[in-house]
């Protein structure tokens, strides 16, 4: 096999389906019942998707065209961290078209993905909004799939829809075979570990319901890259809220530069144990 060959893991399915039925939450004994926050003030639409950004200014532009002409409307959230590449200027010039729907935010350096979720999510939540989205900004996550990923949580049917690459079938489009490897193990043993029941652990394709985030302990969360995903997603079930998985199709970036690191590889094997023992000894 030649080395760095890239492949498209698809099933012969139609490009719509229907999600899965919903995962059966272990309720945690700790756990009070979420309490809706009141907002300061109505936002001009229900849903907001956060983007985290670092040197995206190839992409950031038709990703927020394509969000911006979805049926559902949909605000958009810009998280950046001091882009060199400009970034944040053409966030900027997409804003004086939509000054409603386009939110900047700009961080003083390279902080991390994590970060940028969390600091994403409580403006969210200080503005009212009710469904609250994570997507790349580097087209590997189709904008036409958030309204699918909305409407389960808008019908109260679910709490957080995560888009899903490993549901009904393998999803990706041009990852090189280790990485389609390296994904699909660390979702074996993040779920042997933590008894996880979701197929994509380290989905960044999602929306939740403010519920979810007001009720998680977000000052306790402090991973990264792919442990953050991991960490939300085991929070969310371990507080017995609702999840189903909704298939997407992930193609790899065409623009830019991968944020892969070996490092976030790591911290991720290392996060599932300390989630499943703080878990154990009642101290998530």
């Amino acid at each position: 096999m030649p080395q760095g060959q890239s492949f498209a893991w698809m099933c012969p399915e139609a490009p719509h389906w229907a999600p899965l039925p919903v995962l059966s939450p272990v309720p945690s004994p700790n756990t009070a019942p979420p309490v809706p926050a009141s907002s300061p003030s109505a936002p001009p639409t229900e849903a907001l998707v956060i983007i985290p950004t670092y040197n995206e200014v190839a992409n950031i532009g038709q990703v927020i065209e394509l969000v911006l002409a979805q049926p559902v409307p949909i605000s958009i959230l810009v998280v950046d961290d001091n882009s060199a590449d400009g970034t944040a200027d053409a966030v900027r010039s997409k804003m004086a078209e939509a000054p409603d729907r386009i939110h900047l935010i700009e961080r003083s350096g390279k902080l991390g993905l994590g970060t940028a979720y969390l600091r994403g999510f409580r403006y969210a939540l200080a503005r009212g909004f009710t469904y609250i989205c994570e997507m790349d900004a580097d087209l590997s996550h189709d904008p036409d799939d958030l309204p699918r990923l909305i409407e389960p949580v808008r019908a109260d049917d679910v709490d957080l829809a995560i888009g899903s690459r490993y549901v009904k079938g393998v999803r990706v489009i041009n990852w090189p075979l280790s990485r389609l490897v390296l994904s699909y193990s660390a979702g074996i043993y993040t779920r042997t570990i933590t008894r996880l029941p979701i197929l994509d652990v380290t989905a960044g394709f999602k929306c939740f319901h403010r519920r979810v985030l007001e009720a998680l302990p977000l000052d306790r969360v402090n991973s990264d890259g792919y442990a953050f995903q991991v960490e939300m997603h085991y929070r969310a079930w371990r507080a017995g809220f609702r999840i189903t998985e909704v298939p997407v199709i992930f193609t790899e970036r065409t623009e830019g530069e991968s944020k892969m690191r070996r490092e976030i590889v790591v911290e991720a094997a290392f996060k599932v144990w300390e989630l499943r023992l703080r878990d154990l000894a009642g101290r998530l």
